[in-house]
């Protein structure tokens, strides 16, 4: 018997894995399990080792719980219609968990997402529809991006299908996305068209306040301009002024020394004409040069009464 020892312990280690892969059942981290017992649910389990009855007592349903991203057929480009009637394309996409294995299990006829999602499908669709057909065009394409609400439509369209996915599959659905928008191809002419005019208004704001502008600028810098001119004349004015009331005194003298006057004038003339140590030649009998023929005599006049006097 005792020789026999090696053999009966593998036979029993081999029994006890073969009875382990029978009544229990292995669930991952990312997985949770639905068992039914004779075709009842009969619990919930999430990841670990758990034990059952073979097949065909107990079955095990597995489902991921990790986050999903769906799209569907909705999103693919599907035409539907604005607040304006404006035709758009759009597709939406719906990132979900499932979070009641339970309820999910309930509302399918087998044990397959695809069918949920399927129904999610359908409900992502309405949404898309009713939420877009609320919103202008220019809500949605616009160069000003203040005036788009894409983050707003999906808010709603979420608020449309989180609460309808929840309650009928137990699938928690965290965001809602528009994947892709276009226009419809016969219509894209006409919304560019629309745009370029859109703008062209714009830029033609932009130009009429550019002129206007430009107007205030010419228009203070005329105003500075005649007020500088005011001031100088006003200054050269009051210097002139000043000029004729200094020069008063000389002009009531000149009335009275004719002569005198002429003479001065005349030198003035010279002192411009004739720069210093220049020879002329030229005719003495013409102003204001017949000053200098006066200077002569005047000169010789002066040499005679000095000879005189000595």
């Amino acid at each position: 018997m005792l020789q026999h020892w090696p053999t009966l312990l593998l036979g029993m280690i081999v029994s006890v894995i073969f009875l382990l892969a029978i009544f229990t059942f292995q669930v991952k981290s990312t997985e949770l399990a639905v068992v039914t017992t004779l075709g009842k649910i009969t619990g919930v389990k999430d990841a670990g080792l758990h034990f059952c009855w073979p097949w065909p007592f107990q079955k095990i349903y597995k489902f991921d719980n990790r986050y999903h991203c769906f799209d569907g057929s909705t999103g693919k480009i599907e035409e539907t219609y604005t607040a304006d009637g404006q035709p758009v394309v759009a597709g939406i996409f719906v990132v979900y968990k499932i979070v009641d294995a339970e309820k999910l299990f309930k509302s399918l006829t087998i044990p397959d997402i695809s069918q949920a999602e399927d129904k999610i499908n359908s409900q992502m669709r309405n949404e898309k529809a009713t939420v877009l057909g609320k919103y202008k065009f220019d809500e949605l394409v616009n160069t000003n991006p203040g005036k788009m609400k894409l983050t707003e439509i999906e808010n709603k369209m979420k608020a449309g299908i989180a609460p309808f996915v929840l309650e009928k599959y137990g699938i928690q659905v965290e965001y809602v996305g528009i994947k892709n928008f276009g226009l419809p191809e016969k219509n894209t002419e006409n919304v560019l068209n629309r745009m370029k005019a859109e703008r062209n208004v714009v830029a033609s704001g932009y130009r009429a306040e550019g002129k206007s502008e430009a107007k205030k600028i010419m228009d203070q810098a005329d105003s500075n301009r005649l007020l500088k001119l005011a001031q100088a004349d006003a200054q050269a004015k009051q210097i002139k002024a000043e000029g004729d009331a200094t020069a008063a005194p000389f002009y009531a003298a000149f009335k009275d020394e004719p002569e005198l006057a002429a003479f001065l004038r005349k030198l003035e003339s010279l002192r411009k004409i004739v720069p210093s140590r220049t020879t002329l030649i030229l005719n003495t009998d013409y102003a204001p040069f017949d000053l200098l023929k006066a200077d002569q005599k005047l000169l010789l006049d002066g040499k005679k009464d000095s000879g005189k006097s000595k």
